[in-house]
């Protein structure tokens, strides 16, 4: 099944990843409507576009002190299912799942269609062409808020399902950390979907942006009107179990 533009983010994110099983309810992320709670002003843009206007702008702040440990051990399990992050997204986004050891560790899947390239990519254990992208990038939220949090909620937005995306590695790879001022996906057709789950990230976080990314934001958006805002996912704040330096 191709994921095209809202549909994508919603269907993406609506499993829950609660106890390694596909569930949806309220302890699942859900997709806010552009007619409904999730913002719209009804003055012809939709909820995403809506809540990208509302989103602070400040300078980015210096790198200074940034290291992916900051953020926690990588793919803590913060939601306390006894499966690690990594592998509850990769179990919610692929297709053909088969797993190693028990129901956890998932050793193949099929991307079906990589929501940034739009190809087929297999995922072998050990061997992976597909990555685990935070849509907003930690070192972008290091230098947009994070650099001032306290520890809990840096590993919560690591950990959170709605920050999370299975992708093709090379085409996650030409990103780095930019923002969306600095890159999109390549298949245009995901861009709408990408740019909203950003803007729902760093609203959900309260994370500020930059003059350009606002501006970026809001061109690829105005292009979807309606557009729907990702909503939902883990608490910002990890249990008190999880550190980090």
């Amino acid at each position: 099944m191709r994921l095209r533009g809202g549909a994508a983010v919603a269907v993406l994110i609506m499993l829950s990843v609660a106890g390694c099983k596909d569930t949806t309810g309220a302890s699942g992320p859900e997709a806010t409507t552009s007619g409904d709670s999730g913002g719209n002003s009804g003055g012809g843009g939709g909820a995403a576009l809506t809540a990208a206007e509302s989103l602070t702008v400040k300078g980015r702040a210096p790198k200074t002190g940034y290291s992916r440990e900051r953020f926690g051990t990588a793919w803590a399990d913060t939601d306390s299912n006894s499966c690690d992050t990594r592998d509850d997204i990769l179990k919610r986004d692929l297709k053909q799942v088969k797993f190693t050891g028990g129901t956890c560790k998932v050793s193949y899947g099929v991307l079906e269609s990589d929501p940034y390239s739009g190809k087929e990519v297999i995922y072998r254990r050990g061997a992976s062409l597909v990555d685990i992208d935070h849509l907003v990038a930690l070192s972008d939220a290091w230098q947009k808020g994070a650099k001032y949090w306290d520890a809990s909620k840096r590993i919560a937005l690591a950990n959170d399902p709605l920050n999370l995306l299975t992708v093709g590695a090379s085409a996650n790879r030409s990103k780095g950390d930019g923002d969306t001022a600095t890159w999109v996906p390549p298949d245009k057709a995901y861009r709408c979907a990408y740019v909203a789950a950003q803007v729902a990230v760093k609203k959900k976080y309260e994370l500020w942006v930059t003059a350009a990314e606002k501006a970026a934001m809001k061109k690829v958006l105005s292009t979807c009107p309606g557009q729907q805002l990702p909503s939902g996912g883990n608490p910002t704040s990890a249990p008190s179990r999880f550190h980090a330096k």
